[in-house]
């Protein structure tokens, strides 16, 4: 069972579409009981960081992720601001994050506002190491966001983009996978992507 979280910020229904065209059994989950039933979650988003960290406090997920990420060590996708939510904090807001990754999420600072628009919209290259996720090859993704992830450690980042400068486009932990491009959104790779996705195992 894959577990789509619910948390009132996140672009469910081109990621349930995809589910569907991939037969998967899934379901949006909102609960502490429903994160335990599941195999695989995807942490979508798209919205604020602080209020997103807020709404998964209040629905009471944040420790039941943390037992599902961290102990059982199940796989987990987060997507755009998902992906966000894992790190350590973020500037938007000024809040602490999951804390699952050793990063922070900055704003993007561009030379020219004139020819890099913030947020940074639209099909983009992921180019990055081969991973479960991934091959080796470049790759476009679809892309809405105005911040990214800072990364000391290159032993997780999985992939990288350059819009004016070069931004992390996802890391991976383990167990623990982050993209900052829309794979719901981004067609026959995106649909790659997710059924690589869906096909992991409890890492160990």
């Amino acid at each position: 069972m894959v577990g789509v979280v619910n948390y009132g910020m996140g672009n469910l229904h081109s990621i349930a579409r995809k589910l569907h065209l991939l037969k998967a059994d899934f379901q949006l989950i909102e609960t502490p009981e429903a994160v335990q039933k599941c195999s695989h979650l995807i942490l979508p988003g798209v919205g604020h960081f602080g209020k997103a960290m807020q709404s998964l406090e209040e629905k009471g997920l944040i420790n039941a992720l943390n037992q599902f990420v961290l102990i059982e060590k199940k796989p987990i996708l987060g997507i755009c601001l998902g992906m966000q939510l894992m790190a350590k904090s973020s500037e938007e807001g000024n809040v602490l994050g999951l804390g699952w990754v050793d990063t922070r999420i900055v704003r993007f600072k561009v030379s020219d506002s004139q020819k890099y628009k913030v947020p940074h919209i639209g099909w983009n290259g992921v180019e990055g190491k081969g991973s479960k996720l991934l091959g080796e090859e470049i790759n476009e993704f679809y892309f809405v966001h105005s911040y990214h992830a800072e990364v000391p450690n290159e032993e997780v980042v999985l992939h990288k983009t350059v819009y004016d400068t070069e931004f992390i486009s996802g890391f991976e932990k383990g167990n623990i996978f982050g993209v900052q491009y829309h794979p719901e959104k981004s067609h026959q790779q995106g649909m790659e992507m997710m059924k690589r996705f869906l096909g992991l195992g409890v890492y160990s």
